[in-house]
């Protein structure tokens, strides 16, 4: 039982650490759609595999400390709030959608992007008082799409592959 108990600390640190260094590598990306916010994601594949391998509370867990880290180490304030609101919007519906199992991975993982840039523009409409900010939605909508699609399809390949390795 404390091997297990082990097994998971040592699981979990390693996510948060992958996650922590996958956000580094992404603000190292240059991607400029002429609207800011519009990112690959990279990190969130870190949230999905720790969402289907340890459930949602782990999940949860490791995106906020990863919100966290990312936030003093690179970042503000701002970016932190930011982050937070779709941080914690798209987590809540990807378990949502989890949960019921009518949706893949892939699935699931578009859900998440789109919904961590609708809680990252309605926190730009209420800290700016600018509800024209929601012009923004259609590009971040494209781009949450095509990013949770692509971060889908690498976690779907990574969870296959970390839950017969990693019998937690």
């Amino acid at each position: 039982m404390k091997e297990n108990r082990t097994k998971l600390v040592a699981y979990v640190g390693m996510l948060i650490s992958l996650a922590f260094i996958l956000s580094y590598v992404e603000s190292l990306i240059p991607i400029s759609l002429g609207i800011p916010g519009v990112k690959l994601g990279l990190a969130n594949l870190v949230v999905m595999v720790a969402l289907y391998t340890l459930g949602a509370k782990y999940a949860m867990l490791l995106s906020l400390i990863r919100i966290v880290l990312v936030g003093f180490s690179f970042g503000s304030l701002a970016s932190m709030m930011y982050a937070l609101a779709g941080g914690i919007l798209s987590l809540l519906v990807m378990f949502l959608f989890y949960k019921r199992t009518i949706f893949s991975v892939r699935g699931v993982s578009m859900l998440g992007g789109v919904c961590h840039n609708v809680g990252q523009i309605l926190m730009a409409m209420l800290v700016v008082q600018n509800p024209l900010l929601i012009s923004y939605f259609p590009v971040l909508l494209i781009s949450g799409t095509v990013a949770g699609l692509g971060i889908g399809l690498l976690a779907a390949m990574i969870i296959k592959r970390v839950e017969k390795v990693y019998r937690i």
